[in-house]
């Protein structure tokens, strides 16, 4: 299922995504990327074209997304670059992305989110940065595992950051009943959440041949941060400006994650600059947290959210 020896490659932080895709065919592999009309979507799903692969740019805003595919078509003469309607926040619309999903997935990258926003909440009263980064994506990728098993070798790329570090997921309250909402922690909760995904569905998953990952692409000025004000973004960037990377440097890790053969037979794992990450220091800002990797926790998680979508 996956090595135990951890994983370094030749790329790096400066890295972009056409750099990591450069002589890997994947003429005869299809692609979702959610959120691809915009940011590292975007330059993740070109990546992904100019290596063959037939692309979805799965989105909420298909005007968007089309004028995307468009560009991404201009770009790699890749004319198999379509768009289809997600929104992750409604799950009769991840129901229907499934429904008219066919034939086999090769590479699902769960890529979509939102960022620190103030609280909201979805109808079934769910915190909204849970609902839409985690459960969202869960479902999509439960909805879509015969398409994924049927890949025979399927990649999951299971986009969290370093924000991880800042909650687990509070199993006791995670919809923020109990305790105050504070919008970073509810989006380090669910950042969290997206790394022991991968844990759990590569455990679950792998003799199926779906194997999953979860990575930290890095600080990229996107529509991500709609939500975050000029000063508070001001005062990320000073803290650490070196730190910063463009769009095509942000997919880089995404795009190692879905496509590089490195990384073949390998799940659970989270991933930075593309290499695999350390174990986070305490009080540190890069490496990944043991609660993010513990088994038991994501397999609870994994109940929990199976729970509330058939609640």
């Amino acid at each position: 299922m996956t090595t135990n020896n951890p994983i370094t490659t030749s790329f790096a932080h400066h890295s972009t995504a056409m750099d990591v895709i450069r002589g890997v065919d994947l003429v005869r592999r299809r692609a979702i990327v959610t959120g691809g009309s915009s940011g590292i979507g975007v330059e993740t799903a070109r990546a992904l074209a100019s290596a063959g692969a037939e692309v979805t740019l799965a989105v909420r805003d298909t005007d968007a997304g089309q004028r995307a595919a468009d560009d991404i078509t201009a770009t790699t003469g890749n004319d198999r670059v379509m768009v289809a309607p997600l929104d992750l926040a409604d799950h009769a619309s991840i129901a229907d992305f499934v429904a008219n999903w066919d034939g086999p997935l090769h590479i699902l990258v769960n890529n979509a989110g939102i960022m620190a926003s103030p609280e909201m909440r979805t109808p079934q009263g769910w915190e909204m940065q849970f609902a839409t980064n985690h459960l969202g994506h869960f479902a999509l990728a439960t909805g879509l595992r015969p398409a994924l098993a049927a890949g025979d070798g399927a990649r999951i790329v299971s986009v969290s950051s370093a924000a991880h570090l800042r909650s687990p997921v509070v199993f006791e309250d995670i919809q923020y009943e109990r305790r105050e909402y504070e919008p970073w922690q509810a989006y380090g909760q669910s950042k969290t959440a997206n790394v022991l995904f991968a844990v759990e569905a590569t455990r679950r998953w792998a003799d199926d041949g779906i194997l999953a990952n979860s990575l930290m692409p890095g600080a990229i000025q996107t529509n991500l941060q709609r939500y975050v004000s000029e000063e508070e973004l001001n005062r990320i960037r000073a803290g650490n400006a070196a730190a910063w990377k463009t769009v095509e440097q942000g997919a880089a890790t995404s795009v190692l994650v879905a496509a590089s053969p490195l990384l073949d037979g390998v799940g659970g794992r989270y991933f930075e600059d593309c290499q695999e990450a350390a174990h986070a220091q305490p009080g540190g800002r890069t490496g990944v947290a043991a609660y993010a990797l513990d088994p038991e926790a994501a397999e609870r998680l994994w109940k929990v959210s199976t729970d509330l979508l058939k609640s």
